[in-house]
């Protein structure tokens, strides 16, 4: 069974992007802005970056063969705006990011809580950002959906770290339970 891993990471994304969004409440917004040399050069643009991929795969994931309206969270989509790059901007202050970020987070949780087995043996065609063709895995997509989110997390993590500020534990290990 997979489903239990999918609900974990899900899990596991809902937190670990709630206890950055706790780091930078209280953080100066020119803080954020300012550029660190990261990917996508600050802290809220890196953020940005994450909710930009977010938005762009939940949007292909409405297109699973499983049917059309099957993922009912998936219809909260229609109040995020639809990025067209991946370096877009779409919240420029932290208030309107942390906001939007969980309720994102909360719709992730609901998506991956209404598939069955069954949805992640079948593939998934999309077109991606630069218009080409694809057709994969829907289990595979969704790993590199979160592993994503865990890539850019980790950078986010090392520039609060340079600023003295630790957000705590960040291992999925936390969350996983003993037996």
């Amino acid at each position: 069974m997979i489903k239990p891993h999918f609900e974990l990471m899900a899990y596991y994304n809902a937190t670990m992007n709630q206890k950055i969004c706790d780091s930078i409440a209280n953080l100066p917004e020119a803080i954020l802005w300012e550029d660190k040399k990261a990917f996508f050069g600050s802290i809220l643009g890196t953020l940005n970056h994450l909710i930009v991929g977010d938005l762009i795969w939940l949007h292909r994931f409405k297109n699973h063969p499983s049917g059309s309206g099957k993922f009912k969270a998936l219809e909260q989509l229609s109040g995020f705006p639809i990025p067209n790059a991946l370096t877009q901007i779409v919240y420029d202050n932290k208030a309107a990011f942390i906001s939007n970020r969980q309720v994102l987070n909360s719709i992730i949780i609901q998506f991956i809580e209404e598939t069955t087995e069954n949805d992640f043996s079948k593939n998934l065609t999309y077109i991606n950002t630069k218009g080409m063709l694809f057709n994969k895995p829907f289990s595979m997509l969704l790993q590199h959906f979160f592993n994503h989110q865990t890539h850019h997390r980790g950078q986010i993590t090392t520039l609060l770290s340079q600023m003295n500020i630790d957000i705590g534990e960040t291992d999925l290990l936390m969350l996983i339970d003993n037996v």
